[in-house]
């Protein structure tokens, strides 16, 4: 308690809440801190925070079920339940199976401009992923994607004629007794204890709006749970018992097992830093969770982050030993340290100060990356103005793959939105690159840079890499 205590100060949480399950006992619960930065409203270990990406082993538990019905397989293909998606490559599209969705081998990353501060739904997401381009050969790398875990979830449904949510609720929340989760963030309407989310705006930690509550619906069950670290820690206690809850078996051994052997291999470059200090001897995806070796252990853990707050849930099975902490500031890896700590502290030994060395790690990086947007600064070309008045720049803008962006002169300034979750305020960075200072001012700065045509009109604009031309007679 001590220690957590004085590390929840270091690292400057506003509120963050643990559970530690060991040998099916609840052993530890405690919260810190508060709900919302500058109140008085207190975590209790009843408070509900964001679950985020820890909710895609909900989802893989929920196919495991499945299988054992015999309604899914796990080699199932996906054009037998979801035609819409169509990938790039016919071959690809053809051969996708639910293993590959919930292993992360599709062959590209998430496609988070799909989805992130838009309004689409899951089938018009679906049908985008054919103009995505592949980062490698089909099952051939580790490539993180929520889109991929949406796709699993609406099999589920489908397969069944419920929803992805029912098949949660029904499956898990109900047997287990997790009566105060919710599937989406609409479940939380009319409840008081939640985590107000926390991030640095201008680089002062301030809370920041619940709109990213809503961001993840279209692929819920990729991320969109939001649960407290008692009703976890009844998740844990099922999870360390290969699948029992009350001695009644939910899922089969063997179906069990599959969700916890490592499906791809992750180059260790591309997992999480903390491996710079763990220095794990393997790094693996199974389905719904990252597998590593810890001090001769096999953990089986993930993380979860969606706007101003974060999770993880880590598990060594053979111990029956589980942890999980939750807390309402963004990127706080006071999370990797305090489950390093707890693991520590139940395997024995020495036990390392992972609060004082991840945070020096993680300051170090951040450091990086600040300096690489002072080297963005310092090229910044002065004493430049735009080629055009502004409102020749005012327009709409559109591409297949990205969508539309508005362009409008607001106050004698350029604003440009792709949704109203999405809306930028555009400053001249210099010729016809703008800065764009995001509304929601938690979010990283952005550049649009225009381009004229051979008339002197302006005929695309590229935000980020992602092209889009000028639609003509479009208005903003």
């Amino acid at each position: 308690d001590a220690y957590v205590a004085q590390a929840v100060r270091d690292w400057n949480v506003p509120g963050l809440a643990i559970a530690v399950v060991k040998d099916d006992s609840l052993v530890f619960v405690h919260a810190y801190g508060v709900r919302t930065l500058g109140s008085a409203d207190s975590v209790t270990p009843h408070t509900l925070f964001a679950n985020a990406s820890t909710t895609k082993a909900f989802t893989s538990m929920v196919v495991a079920m499945l299988v054992d019905s015999g309604t899914l397989h796990f080699d199932d293909r996906v054009a037998r339940l979801v035609s819409e998606l169509v990938m790039r490559e016919p071959y690809v599209t053809q051969e996708l199976t639910l293993r590959d969705l919930l292993s992360h081998r599709v062959g590209f990353g998430d496609p988070e401009y799909l989805w992130y501060g838009r309004d689409d739904d899951f089938t018009t997401i679906a049908r985008h992923l054919s103009q995505v381009p592949p980062q490698s050969s089909f099952r051939s790398h580790y490539a993180y994607n929520n889109v991929t875990y949406a796709t699993a979830g609406v099999m589920a449904a489908r397969a069944t004629g419920a929803t992805w949510d029912d098949l949660v609720r029904t499956r898990i929340l109900g047997p287990l007794g997790m009566s105060e989760t919710v599937t989406q963030g609409s479940g939380l309407a009319g409840r008081s204890d939640v985590a107000q989310p926390h991030d640095l705006e201008d680089d002062t930690l301030r809370a920041i709006t619940r709109d990213a509550i809503g961001l993840v619906d279209a692929i819920a069950p990729a991320g969109a749970m939001y649960s407290n670290v008692l009703d976890m820690a009844k998740w844990m206690r099922f999870l360390l018992d290969s699948g029992r809850a009350q001695g009644r078996r939910l899922v089969s051994a063997a179906s069990f097992a599959e969700l916890f052997r490592p499906q791809t291999v992750i180059r260790v470059e591309d997992f999480y830093p903390t491996a710079r200090l763990t220095r794990p001897h393997f790094t693996a995806y199974g389905m719904g969770w990252f597998l590593q070796d810890y001090r001769g252990e096999a953990v089986a853990m993930h993380t979860g982050s969606i706007d101003g707050t974060v999770a993880i849930v880590g598990l060594i099975p053979d111990r029956r030993l589980g942890v999980v902490v939750f807390a309402n500031r963004d990127h706080t890896e006071l999370r990797h340290a305090l489950m390093l700590r707890v693991f520590d502290q139940f395997i024995g030994g020495a036990r390392r100060d992972w609060s004082t060395d991840l945070r020096a790690l993680y300051d170090s990086i951040t450091a990086a990356a600040r300096a690489r947007t002072r080297r963005v600064e310092e090229s910044r070309v002065l004493g430049t103005h735009p080629s055009l008045p502004l409102e020749r720049y005012a327009g709409t803008y559109t591409d297949s793959l990205f969508g539309d962006l508005t362009v409008r002169l607001e106050n004698g300034g350029l604003v440009a939105s792709a949704s109203a979750f999405l809306t930028a305020d555009l400053e001249p960075w210099n010729y016809d690159t703008f800065r764009m200072r995001w509304r929601h001012r938690w979010l990283a700065a952005s550049f649009a840079t225009f381009r004229l045509g051979e008339r002197g009109q302006v005929v695309e604009v590229a935000v980020d890499g992602a092209v889009r031309r000028r639609v003509e007679g479009r208005a903003p």
